[in-house]
Formats: structure tokens, C-alpha cells, sequence
């Protein structure tokens, strides 16, 4: 193991790798976590064991993952013990571990994975886990986000965007989506209920093989036999489809289709846009965004209301405030009409965040489709 090196029948302690591995433990402490341990490890060049096989071969020094930095702070060599069959005892070699600080990591690992464990139970609650992928055919996980009054927000995010795929992609900016996990479930449900057979608590997601995110669509795959009743056939089945998706197909067992899924792309990046909000979900996205910017306004002594403040007026910290707060200074009747639920149909929330929005009134109504003021 790192901080060893093998000697005469034993376990020689390697000053260098010991002080890497005391380094690791009370590192974990701070930071409180395996991947940010990881990161930080990949930061200051700290390597798994390096050795060289008996066929001369260089083995070892690889980045450590979550997994393996797991295995490490528990093994309790570093102790001075040898495990046998779940039993520790006292092995020849010295420790390099004090044990109160490994204890103290023994009790954060096991305070960290009952964490670990709700994460998992709230993920079972996702029904696309394990089914839904981006456009790179990279798998999205399930994802959450905290709202007013702990509120749990779920979300399907690639893999690429969460911290062990930065952390894996070593520094480069990854691609990848992140998706309301709940619109696109309600989506999904609306779009392809009617290709749910007769049957007592069926979901749409029991047959539902794969889904795929790309910049336009979904596409969606199913497992024909799981939507075929005993009054029903494939033909039948197709036609069904062809109505949602004209170009529908049965490819061997699989029924694959696509629905329209419509991103916005801005700049360089690519963001979903929320195209399965229903229409009363969609006023009070619209009208939570003009909140939100004025109370951003007033924060930053910026709001138009309250001029006499402009005097201690301070920048936005980040981008999205930056974004937000260029919506509390739209045309009047913009706002007005987002606050009170007359902006157009199908208006798309991330449009009132683009870049390319006007800074002239007129323009601004133009750009989003709404009649000039009266």
C-alpha cells in the first residue's frame, strides 16, 4: 500500500509516501469530501503507489478517484494492523496512522455515507435514472437543488457536469445538459400517454428503454412487448406512434420515436431551455423572474424604484445575477404583462436572459413577440 515499501518480509514505512498519506487523511477532514479530496490531490500531484512489476513494467501512479481514496482512509494497515477475514490484529510493521486521527476519518466517512444513502433513496425516485443520456451518449444522473423552505428541486444532469466528470476531464470545459427532472417526466407522460395500455398503475417509464437528449429532440426507445396488451398488436402500436412522432419506427423488439424538444443556444454554450412547461407553470416562471430581478435590484441599490439609493449602487457578484437583474429594468408594460400572466403563449422563460435582448423598448417587445405599448 502508498507509505510502504516492501522489505524483508515486511512492511518498511516510506517516509515520503507516510507523509503523503498523513497529508490524505487530515486533508479529508477539511474538506469533507472524497471528490473534493480527489481534486485537490490531482492538484498537488499526489499519485497512487508507484511500483515496478517483476516484468520491469512501471505500475501505479494513477489519479486517485472517489472509490480508491474510500479504500485507503479505511484500510487499517496504516494502523500497524494486518485484516483478516473482517478481524484486524497486530501485524510487524510499525503504523503510520495515529489512531484518534483515523477514527476521527472513520466516523466522517460513515457520517458522510448515511448522507450518501438518502441521495441514493431520493435518486430511486427518478424514474429516467440509469435510462436517460446526453447528446455524447454520456449517462445524465439524477441531481438536486434546494429551494425556498428546503424544497427539493430534482434534475437529470450528463455525467461530464458533475464533479467527478470535471474532475475526470482534467481542467478541460465539458459539454453536457441539465434537465428539470420534472418537466421532463410530466413531459414525457402528456406527449406519450396514449401508448399506455389497459392495466392497473401502469407508467409510461416501465417501458421505457433509453432516451436519448440531443440539441432538437428526445428520442425516446421502447420495449414493444411491455406496451402490447392482449388487445392490442404491433400495427396497431405503430400507428399510435405515428401520430406523436410521424416518423415512428419498430426496429426488431424496440419502438423508437422523437419528440421536440427545442434548446436555445447562446454563445458558445448550449442551455435546455424549459420548452415542457405547461401554460400556468409558464406565468409563474415568468412572473417569479421580474420578482427576483427587482429584489436583486434593490439589493445591489440599483432598483429604478428607489433612486435616491443609486448613490450606493454595487456590481452583481456573478452571472446569474448579471442575467437576472437586466429583467427588472425591461419596458414597463413588459414587466407588466409577465407579472400578471398576459405575456404571449409559449413565451420561453430563458428568452428574457439572452444576450441578444435590446436595450430599446421597442426593440425589446419585438424580440419578444409582444404588442407595443398602449
Amino acid at each position: 500500500p502508498k507509505g510502504y515499501d516492501l522489505g524483508d518480509r515486511r512492511l518498511d514505512a516510506n517516509p515520503i509516501e507516510a507523509e503523503q498519506v498523513r497529508y490524505i487523511f487530515k486533508r479529508y477532514l477539511e474538506l469533507n469530501s472524497l471528490i473534493s479530496l480527489a481534486k485537490d490531490l490531482d492538484q498537488n500531484n499526489i499519485r497512487s503507489k508507484r511500483w515496478t512489476a517483476r516484468s520491469g513494467k512501471e505500475r501505479g501512479g494513477y489519479l486517485y478517484g472517489p472509490s480508491g481514496l474510500s479504500y485507503l482512509l479505511r484500510n487499517r494497515i496504516y494502523l500497524g494492523e494486518i485484516t483478516h477475514k473482517d478481524k484486524s490484529y497486530p501485524g510487524e510493521h510499525a503504523g503510520i496512522i495515529e489512531a484518534a486521527l483515523f477514527q476521527q476519518v472513520q466516523d466522517r466517512l460513515a457520517q458522510n455515507h448515511h448522507k450518501f444513502v438518502q441521495r441514493r433513496a431520493r435518486s430511486a425516485a427518478c424514474p429516467l435514472q440509469n435510462k436517460i443520456f446526453d447528446a455524447q451518449g454520456k449517462p445524465m444522473r439524477p441531481n438536486f437543488g434546494y429551494g425556498r423552505g428546503k424544497k427539493i428541486y430534482r434534475y437529470y444532469v450528463s455525467d461530464t457536469l458533475l464533479p467527478l466528470g470535471r474532475l475526470k476531464a482534467g481542467g478541460t470545459t465539458p459539454l453536457g445538459d441539465r434537465l428539470s427532472a420534472e418537466r421532463t417526466e410530466r413531459f414525457l407522460q402528456d406527449r406519450l400517454g396514449s401508448l399506455i395500455p389497459d392495466g392497473p398503475d401502469f407508467e409510461i417509464f416501465e417501458a421505457i428503454q433509453r432516451v436519448m437528449f440531443s440539441s432538437n429532440k428526445l428520442t425516446v426507445t421502447f420495449e414493444v412487448a411491455a406496451l402490447i396488451d392482449t388487445n392490442a398488436c404491433e400495427d396497431t402500436l405503430l400507428a399510435k406512434a405515428q401520430q406523436i412522432d410521424p416518423a415512428a419506427k419498430i426496429d426488431n423488439d424496440d419502438l423508437v420515436l422523437s419528440l421536440d424538444a427545442r434548446p436555445l443556444r447562446r454563445g458558445k454554450s448550449v442551455r435546455s431551455t424549459d420548452c415542457f412547461l405547461d401554460a400556468p407553470e409558464q406565468r409563474r416562471v415568468l412572473a417569479e423572474l421580474v420578482r427576483t430581478s427587482h429584489r436583486k435590484l434593490t439589493e445591489l441599490n440599483a432598483s429604478p424604484l428607489h433612486p435616491e439609493m443609486h448613490e450606493h449602487m454595487s456590481t452583481p457578484i456573478n452571472e446569474w445575477t448579471r442575467e437576472r437583474i437586466a429583467i427588472g429594468l425591461l419596458a414597463p408594460d413588459i414587466q407588466r404583462a409577465l407579472l400578471t400572466g398576459k405575456a404571449p403563449l409559449g413565451l420561453d422563460p430563458e428568452k428574457l436572459l439572452s444576450r441578444d435582448m435590446p436595450l430599446d423598448w421597442d426593440g425589446q417587445r419585438k424580440f419578444l413577440g409582444m404588442n407595443a405599448a398602449t
